[in-house]
């Protein structure tokens, strides 16, 4: 029996993970991780899926995204995925020797304006949880550095929010996480809720008035 086709509904938010066959390191050094993130930017020209968060770790990555459309999901992180896998194992003359992922991608809805927050933070903080940095903004290959130093060029990979960040938004992301937002992180919900846009900065500015509702 084949397996089932992944549920990917368009208009709602999902953390995206996936991980390294056998707990390999696909990321071995900068050209790497910048090899990656070249292919990060095709996958997003090309479905023209909405990037709002990432962090790209040694054995594994996480994306935030919003998909407009039903299907887009996948198609978008499949391309991703397989685009990846092939250039990362002809750059190592490695074709046919196995796998670079141990399956197919996860894939979380978003359920509240709360639970957007916690997870767009446990996704940009990863590095220091996992002792790479100190603080967020040092680890080069997330979203948070490209938002807080990127030229305008490099931003422009990453979509406007359908909430406005929260204030002191890089302090609160170095902040350490609670069990309670651990878990948030990382949960699964069976019911996502569709995000709406509304009248949120282009620039991101923290703003009083919510820019997305969940339901």
């Amino acid at each position: 029996m084949g397996r089932p086709r992944r549920a990917a509904v368009g208009g709602y938010v999902y953390h995206v993970l996936n991980r390294a066959n056998a707990r390999m390191t696909i990321f071995e050094d900068q050209a790497d991780y910048q090899s990656f993130e070249k292919v990060l930017i095709e996958a997003v020209e090309r479905a023209e899926t909405r990037l709002l968060a990432y962090c790209l770790m040694p054995n594994h990555w996480h994306l935030v995204v919003w998909p407009r459309n039903d299907g887009e999901l996948s198609r978008f992180v499949g391309w991703l995925t397989l685009t990846h896998t092939q250039r990362w194992h002809a750059h190592r003359h490695s074709i046919g020797t196995g796998h670079v992922y141990q399956g197919r991608f996860k894939s979380f809805p978003i359920q509240s304006d709360e639970h957007f927050y916690t997870v767009a933070r446990y996704v940009e903080r990863n590095a220091v949880r996992a002792n790479l940095v100190r603080r967020a903004e040092r680890w080069p290959w997330g979203s948070l550095a490209r938002w807080l130093r990127g030229s305008a060029e490099d931003r422009q990979l990453l979509a406007r929010w359908p909430l406005p960040r929260k204030s002191n938004w890089v302090e609160h992301v170095n902040d350490p996480l609670t069990e309670a937002e651990l878990a948030a992180g990382r949960k699964r919900c069976q019911e996502p809720f569709r995000a709406h846009e509304t009248a949120a900065s282009s620039t991101g500015s923290t703003s009083s008035t919510t820019a997305a509702t969940w339901r």
